[in-house]
């Protein structure tokens, strides 16, 4: 019994110790070296710097502008909004009261910044993440009026720098990076 014992824990131990090395250090450091070699923006966060290189964010990662002079992102349901640690949407359903009373206050809030009609759906709810950097055509130039006003800018000007700047991607609805957006209303109003 104990000779069976023995000869069976010498294969185990040496399997354990192969897959180890070969799961746990080999294939994350090949990984790691192809993500850097092949994609060395997205593997280090998409981050945007300034002129001066100073990290301003990332255009995959969603961050609050609270100022009137910018485009406003989609409220965040991560920790204490936007962050990465505490990624994940609030569970609330359509019928749930609690997403109602927690929605009214930023209705409220769009209409006291000049949003009229429906207001789009993505400036009072937060996506499934918590973190989307994102927003629809629609929430971005419901903003307009309120930026233009801000900047004494020409309303149509500012949605024209929202239509500039839509993408599509290949499953997705048309939409807009908010701080790429912020970044050209920087760079059009200097």
């Amino acid at each position: 019994m104990g000779k069976d014992f023995t000869s069976a824990l010498r294969p185990a131990i040496v399997m354990t110790i192969l897959f180890a090395a070969l799961l746990g250090i080999a294939y994350p450091l090949a990984m790691t070296g192809i993500g850097q070699a092949i994609f060395p923006s997205q593997a280090n966060g998409s981050l945007v710097r300034d002129a001066g290189g100073k990290v301003i964010g990332s255009t995959v990662v969603g961050q609050a502008f609270t100022s009137d002079r910018y485009f406003q992102t989609r409220p965040s349901a991560a920790g204490e909004g936007y962050d990465g640690l505490a990624s994940s949407g609030s569970n609330l359903g359509p019928t749930s009261q609690a997403l109602v009373d927690r929605v009214k206050p930023d209705i409220e809030k769009r209409r006291a910044e000049g949003v009229t009609g429906p207001v789009p759906v993505d400036l009072v709810t937060a996506s499934g993440s918590g973190l989307d950097p994102d927003l629809s055509p629609e929430a971005a130039l419901a903003q307009a009026p309120r930026i233009a006003k801000v900047r004494n800018l020409p309303v149509e000007r500012v949605r024209s720098l929202v239509t500039d700047q839509l993408e599509t991607s290949v499953l997705g609805a048309p939409h807009v990076n908010v701080l790429a957006l912020n970044r050209s209303l920087d760079a059009l109003t200097r």
